[in-house]
């Protein structure tokens, strides 16, 4: 369009198609041929237009070539098109193998042992507390940097009598360093490296707290497993049994009431199966949520639920938690890092000073010499702040630690005790109903039961027997599990596995 608005005509004109990806297109396309590919007939502007709107009106062109090459190409169909496109595909594209549905459970199969490795690599709880040891060590950097040096830049001049700032002004450039007197900067590090070495036996102390939580909600599935287990067989046998006497009821050998309590008993141990499976379901996403599993991951435990004897020494034990144990460690670090404090705090009664140098350029009517020298040195006067209130915190600090620390070692000698009292009386009742209390329970409801089905003993003396095996049993397993529950509630009181 020129400036009158009218549009000019467009003349063919034989030039070079500087657009490559254009002519790559084209040439694609079976438009252009091999020879024609490198001078190409195109359409340009017969008046000076500017060279972005000849580029767009290229652009527009080559566009529609392209389409109309598409269109006019006989017999090209969906099917003709579709392995031209695949070879265009990189090859990295064509070789990528099928995509795996991550939605689809897998299996995990894990001891005890194995479950407690994965804890300590997965566990988010854990990768929480070990980013406060970075942090620690980021303080501790922090803590051993100089102050920075301060610049500035200052004018002065007149402005009466005739002076001007060209006739009569003065710049000064002036650099200045505040230099830390006292110790200051070795007690700010050594606060700061005993920070960094609490953090660390936090992270210790937190792997002892969450490695009895892993340990308990691993026994807490084996539990819900072994009184499921229980609970089925015991509907089982019962469901036997009602269809045994159903038939009887129907010929006329049983009354109906005694149908109607069997009956009752069987939906009572299904019930008793409902509240293991959720019981188990529950304890097993405890358990995925503390190894960072997904809740398509399907448990497969192998450890199971067994009895081993341990018995050992509480004086040794109480010896070695009040040295070895990480919370102890971290009251007495947080103690010592309380002392570095106080003397910090009783270092900053002492004032900094700053050192200074410049030079000074004046004009050419100044009242001194036109070049000069700045140096300086500038102390505070300690008259009134001479960190008394922080003196008294850093004290007020230094006591509170010494009491924390104090009431740990109360508090973990009192664990130990506790602990190692539990795990005499609970090893106590395992071993009472393994010397013979669960077989006797076992053989009584067998018993009872064929002498029922030949008719010496009535409902009443059968449901009863259930009810006592089943209810034996079930301490039983409840018993075992206290058991070992208070193994490592003695694991986590001394800090250490326990071994015999």
């Amino acid at each position: 369009m020129n400036g009158s608005g009218e549009i000019e005509l467009l003349r063919p004109v034989r030039t070079r198609y500087n657009d490559k990806s254009m002519r790559t297109s084209l040439a694609g396309t079976g438009f252009l041929s091999r020879s024609e590919y490198k001078g190409a007939m195109v359409f340009d502007i017969v008046s000076g237009g500017s060279r972005s709107v000849r580029w767009v009106a290229l652009q527009g062109f080559g566009i529609a070539a392209v389409l109309l090459a598409v269109c006019l190409q006989p017999g090209r169909s969906a099917a003709d098109e579709s392995p031209m496109k695949a070879g265009t595909q990189p090859a990295a594209k064509q070789a990528m193998p099928p995509s795996v549905d991550s939605s689809l459970p897998s299996v995990s199969r894990l001891s005890l042992d194995e479950a407690v490795a994965l804890f300590l690599r997965e566990n988010l709880d854990l990768l929480i507390t070990k980013f406060g040891i970075d942090q620690a060590k980021g303080q501790q950097i922090t803590a051993a940097l100089f102050p920075n040096p301060y610049l500035s830049i200052g004018t002065l001049s007149a402005y009466t009598q005739g002076q001007t700032m060209d006739r009569s002004g003065q710049i000064t450039t002036q650099v200045q360093q505040l230099f830390e007197m006292a110790g200051k900067r070795g007690f700010r590090i050594e606060s700061a490296t005993f920070g960094a070495k609490t953090a660390e036996a936090n992270f210790e102390d937190t792997i002892r707290q969450l490695s009895f939580t892993v340990k308990d909600a691993y026994y807490r599935v084996q539990l819900a497993q072994r009184r499921l287990a229980l609970a089925e067989e015991n509907r089982d046998r019962f469901a036997r049994i009602l269809e045994v006497n159903t038939i009887r009821f129907k010929k006329g050998y049983i009354a109906e009431v005694d149908l109607i309590r069997i009956r009752l008993q069987v939906v009572d141990f299904q019930s008793q199966v409902i509240q293991a499976i959720q019981d188990a379901e529950n304890a097993r996403a405890d358990l995925r949520v503390l190894l960072n599993l997904r809740p398509v991951v399907e448990l497969v435990l192998t450890t199971e639920l067994d009895y081993r004897r341990f018995e050992p020494d509480v004086n040794a034990l109480r010896v070695v938690a009040l040295e070895t144990r990480p919370d102890i460690r971290v009251k007495r670090l947080t103690q010592s890092q309380r002392m570095a404090d106080l003397k910090l705090a009783q270092a900053y009664k002492y004032p900094d000073v700053t050192v200074g140098g410049g030079y000074a350029i004046q004009g050419p009517r100044g009242p001194d010499n036109q070049q000069q020298v700045v140096l300086n040195m500038g102390v505070p006067l300690p008259l009134f702040n001479r960190n008394q209130g922080g003196i008294v915190q850093a004290e007020v600090a230094v006591q509170q630690a010494e009491a924390d620390l104090r009431k740990t070692l109360i508090q973990v000698e009192t664990q130990v005790d506790v602990a190692y009292v539990n795990l005499v009386q609970s090893r106590r009742l395992v071993e009472a109903y393994r010397a013979g209390v669960l077989e006797d329970a076992r053989s009584t409801l067998t018993i009872v039961e064929r002498a029922y089905e030949r008719g010496g003993a009535t409902i009443l003396d059968l449901l009863d027997a259930a009810r006592t095996s089943r209810m034996i049993q079930q301490s039983y397993i409840e018993a075992l599990y206290s058991y070992l529950r208070n193994v490592f509630l003695l694991e986590s009181a001394v800090g250490r596995e326990i071994t015999s």
